[in-house]
């Protein structure tokens, strides 16, 4: 249950780091601010699998779009693996907790 949670933890922190730096790119938030700078390349860093996903003309627009897919997918996967890690978790005590006959 712990590693399941954790899994569901880093998974929102990850998604919380993409949207916080799509909404300073919407914001049009001083790119050579450091903490600016820091927050949006680690948003590029995890979304990178997901580049040009979505084709649409506008900067803001195409980096929304795709970032916000990828921050999407790392919420239900996170949440994915933690509930089928719960549910082995809890499966397994059930059945070591069980007398055999």
């Amino acid at each position: 249950m712990v590693v399941a949670r954790l899994i569901r933890a880093l998974a929102g922190a990850v998604a919380a780091v993409i949207v916080i730096a799509i909404i300073l790119t919407l914001l049009s938030a001083n790119p050579h601010n450091v903490i600016v700078s820091d927050i949006h390349d680690a948003g590029q860093w995890l979304v990178g699998p997901f580049k040009n996903v979505f084709s649409v003309s506008g900067a803001k627009l195409h980096e929304a779009l795709n970032w916000g897919l990828a921050a999407v997918v790392y919420l239900i996967v996170g949440n994915l693996l933690a509930s089928l890690l719960a549910r082995s978790t809890a499966g397994s005590r059930y059945s070591q907790a069980r007398p055999v006959a």
